[in-house]
């Protein structure tokens, strides 16, 4: 018997005579025995009904494709601070980030500059909000493991839907990550565009190694 079983227990038997207010009051009555099949049954029942029942989906749909837009963060408060005494608010304005998630009529994307940047670069350049975000429109995907051809379609379908006025890439120095600018290029070339395109080369100490305009 469990350690509150048996501290009821004594408590009922304190309690066996009358209560002082009436608040409690024991009862004796005659039960039906244990029956193992019929609770069985029950719940092969209660079972069978959960697995016909529809799966209830979300109105609207996946939560990371979600299109949102909003304003950076950034309060009055810190502000009026320096620098070194706060954290810096983030630059972002807008939800999905991903370049496979994002429509190409997405509102959030006519007439933007368009920073377009290896998933890397926001861990290993600790500054990418202020100096290479604000005031821009952010998609992030990786050039290695993911798939360039359909990269560079829904970059054709970007630009030829969106009106971006300039793109600026952002990428690591390793080798993998060199094929974005390129990706970038191709999607131009085939919606049949020229934009005004700029390389940003981030080390892995996170440190900007290298900026450089790109022709079309």
């Amino acid at each position: 018997m469990t350690v509150w079983a048996l501290a009821l227990g004594s408590a009922l038997q304190a309690l066996s005579g009358e209560c002082p207010t009436g608040a409690l009051k024991i009862i004796q009555r005659d039960a039906e025995d244990f029956d193992d099949e019929a609770v069985e049954e029950r719940l092969k029942t209660v079972i069978d009904a959960k697995k016909e029942e529809p799966a209830v989906q979300m109105a609207c749909g996946c939560p990371s494709s979600h299109i949102q837009t909003f304003a950076p963060t950034c309060s009055c408060d810190e502000a009026n601070e320096p620098v070194a005494r706060h954290s810096v608010g983030s630059q972002l304005t807008h939800w999905p980030v991903q370049i496979r998630l994002v429509p190409p009529t997405a509102k959030f994307l006519k007439n933007s500059d368009l920073l377009v940047a290896a998933d890397c670069t926001a861990f290993a350049y600790p500054n990418l909000h202020q100096d290479l975000l604000k005031g821009k429109t952010l998609l992030i995907g990786c050039p290695k493991f993911d798939d360039a051809r359909m990269y560079i379609e829904k970059f054709s379908e970007i630009f030829n839907a969106a009106s971006i006025k300039s793109i600026t890439v952002a990428v690591m120095e390793v080798p993998c990550c060199a094929g974005l600018p390129e990706i970038v290029k191709m999607g131009m070339k085939m919606a049949g565009k020229q934009i005004p395109l700029e390389k940003v080369v981030i080390s892995g100490r996170g440190q900007i190694i290298r900026r450089e305009k790109l022709a079309a």
